[in-house]
């Protein structure tokens, strides 16, 4: 056995310890608990795709801390280089999850963002944790926030660039919401390009772009290596907003429930250990930034987790809304209106065309049921709503009770004047 392996299965033995505080006992002694009978997992190995965020964070230590064995399966972390890629393999089968965008699984479902599939959620991996992110050379001429950036593009009469990470994903319904707050129209009054997350503070010390969003920790990673400064943080956009999810095809889901609440179950259980306490997080911290996954120093990926911010200015502070991957499941929990918020900015910016089905498409892709049974294998609280509302960084409150209004009702949309 060569040293590098001692190292490594040494290293998942202590993972693996560290485990007990969650389930009591070893995850190898329960490992029958669930995987015996006609609850047993139809599929005992599973494929996960995942990109290199903070945020895969849940489904690597499920695998890692060998929760996902209690369970009755294996998780098996498929590393992958873009969304599009994470997409393409989900809907060919490649993958049978993903640590996934939610407006990406609500772009295929739709049709909107590549080949038109039935698709489903399973669960929601996290809340917060992603921000904006402007390039140091337009800190230097002021544009430090929405406020002043908007100022400079008035006065600089250039093309604009600003990079998400998939056309209906997350990030660049959070880019646009922020640009459209400070009266920015992005789809008149600036060019947005596609970039995958760890290829962002590439291209912008480049000057490929002017600013972008993406999750942690590239937001960081941009503020270390000196060439840009943090605009704003998404929690400051949507306090608990919706983030990455565990997705795959209503094919598999259709075909394999038992699996599919088998890996719902070991992930929320690996929520729930990551959000416990200190020293939790920092073994987190020290497992995903290695090269098998994010690739990063464990200094970029552990501040931000903490709570710990800095925008690259000077500014300190701690953040209590920082990046959450249980807190009580509420940040797991598959909400409707979280899927349906989506779709409303999905209509504002023209991906789609007409006002959709919002509550009956999201409750074909939002798989409750199944999520409610995991819940109970792993004694997680389920809020009393399928809804929730909030109020947004613009003053406009998100109430699912009438999407197609609340879709119509922005100021700045496609549309629009520039």
């Amino acid at each position: 056995m060569t040293d590098l392996l001692k190292t490594k299965l040494s290293r998942r033995s202590v993972l693996q310890a560290a485990a007990v505080g969650v389930t009591g006992v070893s995850p190898a002694l329960r490992s029958a608990v669930w995987a015996q009978g006609s609850d047993a997992p139809e599929k005992k190995e599973v494929k996960i795709g995942f990109i290199p965020l903070t945020d895969c964070a849940s489904v690597v230590m499920a695998s890692v801390l060998g929760i996902d064995q209690k369970y009755g399966v294996k998780i098996i972390p498929s590393k992958e280089a873009s969304w599009a890629s994470v997409r393409d393999k989900l809907v060919n089968g490649e993958l049978d999850f993903a640590h996934v965008l939610y407006g990406l699984i609500y772009g295929v479902h739709m049709g909107t963002s590549g080949p038109k599939k039935d698709m489903a959620v399973l669960m929601s991996l996290n809340n917060n944790g992603q921000a904006i992110t402007l390039s140091k050379k337009l800190a230097d001429k002021g544009a430090v926030d929405g406020a002043s950036l908007a100022k400079l593009m008035q006065a600089e009469k250039r093309e604009y660039t600003f990079a998400q990470t998939f056309p209906t994903g997350t990030h660049a319904m959070w880019l646009y919401y922020w640009l459209a707050a400070s009266g920015i129209n992005p789809m008149k009054d600036a060019k947005a390009i596609t970039v995958p997350p760890p290829q962002m503070v590439a291209n912008m010390r480049v000057g490929n772009m002017d600013g972008f969003c993406v999750g942690e920790p590239w937001g960081h990673r941009a503020i270390m290596d000196g060439i840009g400064i943090t605009a704003v943080t998404t929690q400051d956009i949507w306090k608990d907003h919706p983030e990455k999810t565990l997705g795959t095809t209503a094919e598999f889901v259709k075909k394999y429930p038992n699996t599919a609440r088998a890996v719902t179950a070991a992930i929320l259980e690996a929520g729930k250990w990551i959000d416990t306490g200190l020293q939790n997080k920092m073994k987190m911290a020290e497992t995903v930034a290695d090269k098998s996954y994010v690739n990063t120093s464990v200094d970029a990926i552990n501040q931000r987790i903490l709570g710990r911010y800095q925008n690259g200015l000077g500014k300190t502070w701690d953040d209590p809304n920082h990046m959450k991957f249980y807190n009580d499941g509420l940040a797991t929990f598959p909400y409707l209106s979280d899927g349906m918020w989506f779709l409303t900015q999905h209509k504002r910016w023209g991906l789609i065309k007409e006002h959709p089905d919002y509550l009956g498409i999201a409750k074909q892709i939002n798989q409750v049921e199944i999520y409610k049974q995991a819940a109970a294998m792993t004694k997680t609280p389920v809020p009393k709503d399928v809804m929730r509302s909030a109020k947004l960084i613009d003053g406009v409150t998100w109430d699912p009770k009438d999407p197609k209004k609340y879709a119509d009702g922005f100021k700045v949309h496609a549309g629009s004047a520039a």
